[in-house]
């Protein structure tokens, strides 16, 4: 399955045994809505709701990391997911914190995993069906796996930065990768890390929702000076609109792309990482 599916395309395979369906809507903090209860209000039939932010590492001080690879195996499990079928990944805004998961289920060892372009609202838009209430999954037991290759932490980070081997791009807005505005989570310092490359992930998405064509994905990427030949290491805010930047990145080939699952909500918080604030 392609990292991006259409709601054609979905609607064609709805209701297959070999298909889930997860609705992955997320809200920054201070929004007021939680993504469940939007979930019960409306979501694509037989789709199943997987929670950022309780499907995590609660022992981490940091929001929604990922959690131990057999944490995540129960949790998804307890979801009715298996690795013997393939996984479209929705949300409510559109492409927000769908990749999120999509990337998730990446590192756990799911690989036939896809984001449904355009999310909850296009096939909203398209007049398919909605159910309401709460899912009723049948549990799976699935045995936990972990691909390394597509998490960094702070450590990883730094060597990154430090000798070269990977380029890191930022996806929050410009202003708050330059210092200019302030971030969404009290205590954090403005800027980036020295030696990072800024692309905000709303400039990846069109103005339905969508995620952009390939050639606008393409020169965007090159705008940002990031080589597609080189390693790429994406941040955000908490690691969730890195997630965004991955899955582009993995439509124009690049798809092996790492997510600093920590992002600024741990490097800005921290008086021992270097920032820096302009260009």
């Amino acid at each position: 399955m392609r990292p991006l599916v259409t709601t054609a395309w979905l609607a064609e395979r709805l209701g297959r045994p070999d298909l889930r369906v997860v609705d992955a809507t997320w809200f920054m903090p201070g929004a007021e809505r939680r993504g469940v209860d939007e979930f019960r209000k409306g979501h694509i039939p037989g789709a199943v709701f997987f929670d950022i932010d309780a499907i995590a590492d609660r022992e981490n001080p940091l929001p929604h990391m990922l959690p131990k690879p057999a944490a995540f195996a129960k949790a998804a499990g307890a979801l009715g997911l298996t690795r013997g079928a393939g996984i479209v990944v929705y949300d409510g805004q559109g492409i927000f914190s769908a990749p999120r998961v999509w990337w998730s289920l990446r590192a756990m060892g799911f690989t036939d995993v896809a984001v449904l372009d355009g999310g909850l609202p296009a096939w909203r838009a398209e007049g398919r069906p909605i159910e309401t209430g709460n899912a009723r999954p049948h549990y799976a037991g699935i045995e936990p796996r972990y691909d390394p290759d597509l998490v960094r932490d702070l450590d990883a980070v730094r060597s990154a930065l430090a000798q070269g081997s990977a380029q890191v791009l930022d996806a929050r807005p410009a202003a708050r990768f330059r210092g200019e505005a302030p971030e969404p989570r009290a205590g954090l310092r403005g800027g980036h890390m020295p030696g990072a490359c800024s692309l905000p992930y709303a400039d990846l998405i069109g103005a339905d929702g969508r995620m952009k064509p390939k050639e606008d994905l393409a020169a965007a990427v090159e705008r940002a000076g990031i080589d597609l030949e080189r390693p790429v290491i994406t941040t955000c805010g908490s690691g969730v609109s890195a997630a965004v930047l991955a899955l582009a990145l993995a439509l124009l080939g690049h798809q092996r792309a790492a997510v600093y699952d920590g992002s600024w909500t741990e490097w800005g918080g921290r008086p021992d990482t270097a920032v820096v604030t302009g260009e």
